[in-house]
């Protein structure tokens, strides 16, 4: 039914391609939810169950996860399925099992942490219930559409759930104890905490997270796609600091919030990218799309890695909205609760590694963008003004670029406007 050289079967991801052979379906009567429309063996498996297919017509290893559903199922029960993860993500990672077999939980109370190449997200029971089983473990991989574990809404909720769990966490906690001391020199391979430690004690080998081989990926293949170059320039602080320090106290008192300088360099990038708006752009196929809003992506570290929660529309943001959001988005970053959403749509990035000490550097494109602006500390420098030698609050600024759709003027340009913005904040304000 099938011919593998289909356009159609192009489309087809590994896994789901496996099984649409073996079970003979034509795949371009399917939808795909992937990438490009790409179909994954998540939309192969909701295909074969909206047929009512037996479990006789899925592959071997879904054979044996749904015999251990009905294994562990006692009349209707109810599948925990790995919901859509956004855009292009089509896979993701089971973290961790924040409830156990047979714990009872509420509708809607998280029950399982998957990892995605952008966030961690929490899965929500579907119906109140017991755990009837635990399908994919810790560490495995999963498509959208899987079914990861099954609930019992038959079960009732016992007063010794919590014990339970705790007295589980204390036998495997004594199972490791007992492991430890148990451990010869001739094992090489002690698994701890997702750390494998070797018996020197020299090295200690710790898995990639999914976050950090997303980054590592999108970084490398920046690299190897755009033609990247980094223009520099330095910006008087003095102004934009004494403006700052005298309308401080009055701005946080009325808005619940401190002042800071990003407001100050979204506002000056926007202005700087309506005048060279080849930098907002990104290369599509062999098509330049020129972008008439303005998300700015603002580069944010955590433990886990870099993520760029993006301002939406920042062109329509006053300098309160643009602080709030700012600290609200660190705060969810810290916390794990950024959402895909907040990271997606970004036209241009501004990081800013001065918060860590950075003097200089050349930031790496976030793509598709073709632009991002790099801010370091600040520090007292002696400069020639007016052919005086005075002591001024300097930055060095960089902004790397995509040199095949921005030119050298383009960026030399758009990162002095920048420079003039900061440096005479009144322009912002009257738009010159």
């Amino acid at each position: 039914m099938n011919n593998i050289n289909d356009k159609k079967f192009d489309l087809v991801m590994p896994a789901a391609k496996k099984l649409i052979l073996e079970n003979d379906i034509d795949a371009n009567i399917m939808q795909g939810t992937g990438k490009d429309g790409r179909i994954t063996k998540g939309d192969v498996l909701l295909f074969l169950k909206s047929l009512g297919s037996s479990q006789k017509t899925i592959d071997n290893k879904y054979q044996e996860e749904n015999l251990k559903i009905n294994e562990n199922r006692k009349g209707s029960t109810m599948d925990i399925i790995v919901p859509t993860l956004g855009e292009s993500i089509v896979e993701a990672t089971v973290s961790k099992w924040l409830k156990n077999e047979g714990e009872y939980v509420e509708v809607d109370e998280p029950v399982v942490e998957l990892e995605t190449d952008k966030v961690t997200l929490e899965v929500p029971a579907p119906i109140s219930g017991l755990i009837g089983s635990i399908i994919a473990a810790e560490g495995e991989t999963v498509e959208v559409g899987q079914n990861i574990g099954a609930l019992d809404p038959n079960g009732k909720k016992s007063s010794n759930d919590k014990p339970k769990a705790k007295d589980n966490n204390d036998k495997e906690e004594k199972q490791l104890e007992t492991k430890d001391t148990k451990t010869s020199s001739t094992e090489t391979d002690t698994k701890k905490d997702d750390a494998v430690k070797l018996p020197s004690n020299d090295e200690e080998i710790v898995p990639m997270s999914r976050l950090r081989q997303a980054i590592a990926n999108r970084l490398k293949s920046a690299q190897n796609t755009a033609a990247i170059l980094t223009t520099y320039n330095e910006v008087d602080m003095t102004a934009l600091m004494k403006i700052r320090s005298t309308y401080q106290p009055n701005f946080e008192k009325k808005f619940g919030i401190k002042l800071g300088y990003m407001s100050f360099f979204v506002k000056a990038c926007i202005n700087a990218l309506k005048v060279y708006p080849a930098v907002n752009a990104e290369i599509r196929d062999n098509n330049i799309v020129y972008k008439n809003y303005y998300n700015i992506g603002v580069a944010v570290g955590t433990p886990e890695g870099l993520v760029v929660p993006v301002l939406k529309n920042a062109e329509n943001m006053d300098f309160p909205e643009i602080e709030k959001t700012i600290v609200n988005f660190g705060k969810q970053a810290r916390e794990g609760n950024l959402t895909i959403q907040d990271m997606s749509n970004g036209t241009f990035t501004i990081s800013n590694g001065g918060v860590y000490g950075s003097m200089l550097s050349s930031p790496i494109l976030n793509p598709p963008q073709s632009g991002i602006l790099g801010m370091h500390n600040i520090q007292k420098r002696a400069v020639v003004i007016d052919d005086k030698v005075e002591i001024r609050s300097m930055m060095y600024l960089a902004l790397s670029y995509d040199h095949r759709i921005i030119d050298g003027r383009e960026a030399v340009s758009f990162l002095v406007n920048v420079k003039e913005n900061l440096e005479d904040p009144q322009r912002m304000l009257i738009g010159v």
